[in-house]
């Protein structure tokens, strides 16, 4: 017998079908015996009659909850079980895995004993439904950028030397060499610009030795990356991403806004496209608009509770959840970013927030050889420790700029969910290396 799905039995009513799943809850009474099972579907109510088949009361009353079962009986109508109209009436109940019992969470475990044991918290269906979110979030970004002509790379992971700069990085033994692991594919996603690749995207992991213990950060983060060449400024790559994060937004709104809306009680919105601009200047007074100067330690940069009023003001005054900060001044970006020629102590760069939350940086980035070597040597970079990212730009680049986002951060505030823990399958942060 094929395994019947719990959102089909409406097309099973009176046949004899299979459910496979986890048992939910157990529920025993003098004459009947309940059950809810789960699969990854939905829930239905299980019932039996004890005097019916004692050898089968016998198996029901030694369940335990979240064991994993194969259960066979047939699909009856009955409008009075509001958990699922269409119910069981059991004929054959088999457990093949047994959960121990007491199980070692509950609904009232702190977040870090969930995460101790994120195989029986991945099974609620609030984390389930986030995973979901996820899949058509990818999809539809992969499709969105297959349609604008975009190439998928796979950049390597295991660096000679940091792909970002600074000392963040996770440091390993290649081969007796020091290594070290990527924090982005930033390097690589250029270097194909100059391969005639002429726009790419990169969906993988990325890692930061960052010790932030804060709800945005992770040390292993799945990164979502992007890189066009022939860009006439950064404002040509902002487009791009407003527009891949309207249409992602439009197909999970269809697929998922009401389940989103129900588990999370938050409105997936299609955002209209252009999404407002705003230069780092004008960030500053909306947010003191909002009663918070930034602090003068920010030194041209928007800290957290900083982005937060300036997501407040835009939506109050522009009625949008999205917004581009530009114009960060040089001390704020690395080297590699580009300074329009009218201004050059500001970059052709930009912070994208949402919801008050960054979530996207980029930037049209510095493609002349002699350029980026002198803002190399002026931020203190030795050319000799990034020999091989400067050789792409001697033998004809053409100018290009891209942005990087993080996943979970991505599906943290899509769903609004409390941390990036919750968008991770298996979060890595400094106190956390398992399971």
């Amino acid at each position: 017998m094929n395994r019947t799905f719990i959102s089909a039995l409406e097309c099973n009513i009176e046949n004899t079908v299979k459910v496979c799943g986890w048992v939910q809850t157990i529920r025993g009474q003098k004459r009947m015996q309940f059950l809810v099972i789960r699969d990854r579907t939905g829930l239905v109510q299980a019932v039996h009659e004890r005097q019916k088949n004692e050898t089968l009361a016998h198996t029901i009353e030694s369940l335990t909850a979240e064991s994993a079962v194969v259960v066979i009986g047939k699909v009856v109508h009955n409008p009075s079980v509001k958990l699922n109209p269409f119910e069981l009436v059991l004929q054959e109940v088999q457990v093949v895995g047994k959960a121990e019992s007491p199980l070692p969470i509950d609904a009232n475990s702190s977040p870090e004993l969930r995460l101790d044991w994120r195989q029986l918290d991945l099974r609620r269906p609030e984390n389930l439904l986030v995973f979901q979110v996820q899949t058509t979030a990818l999809e539809a970004m992969r499709g969105f950028w297959r349609n604008e002509g975009f190439i998928e790379i796979q950049s390597p992971k295991l660096l000679s030397g940091a792909s970002e700069g600074g000392s963040e990085v996770f440091k390993l033994d290649y081969f007796g060499r020091p290594a070290c692991l990527a924090q982005s594919p930033q390097l690589y996603k250029q270097m194909v610009m100059g391969s005639g690749f002429d726009r790419v995207f990169e969906i993988g992991p990325a890692f930061r030795a960052e010790m932030s213990l804060t709800t945005r950060h992770a040390a292993e983060f799945t990164s979502i990356d992007t890189e066009m060449a022939w860009i006439d400024s950064h404002e040509d790559v902002m487009s791009m991403q407003e527009r891949c994060l309207a249409h992602m937004l439009r197909i999970v709104q269809e697929r998922h806004g009401a389940a989103i809306e129900e588990t999370f009680g938050t409105e997936v919105v299609i955002p209209e496209v252009p999404f407002p601009r705003v230069t780092i200047k004008q960030a500053y007074e909306y947010s003191a608009a909002m009663g918070y100067p930034v602090p003068r330690e920010a030194k041209g940069d928007l800290d957290p509770e900083g982005e937060r009023r300036v997501a407040q003001y835009v939506k109050r005054e522009f009625g949008h959840e999205f917004v581009f900060v530009t114009d960060y001044p040089i001390s704020v970006r690395p080297f590699y970013h580009l300074r329009p020629e009218h201004n050059q102590a500001i970059t052709n760069s930009f912070d994208l927030l949402w919801k008050g939350v960054e979530v996207t940086t980029g930037s049209q980035r510095e493609h002349r050889y002699e350029r980026l070597l002198a803002q190399a040597e002026e931020k203190g970079v030795n050319p000799d420790t990034i020999r091989d990212y400067l050789n792409f730009f001697r033998f004809g680049m053409p100018p290009h700029g891209g942005y990087g986002l993080g996943l979970a951060r991505l599906l943290m505030q899509l769903m609004s969910l409390k941390s990036i823990r919750d968008g991770s399958l298996l979060f890595r942060g400094p106190n956390r290396l398992t399971p």
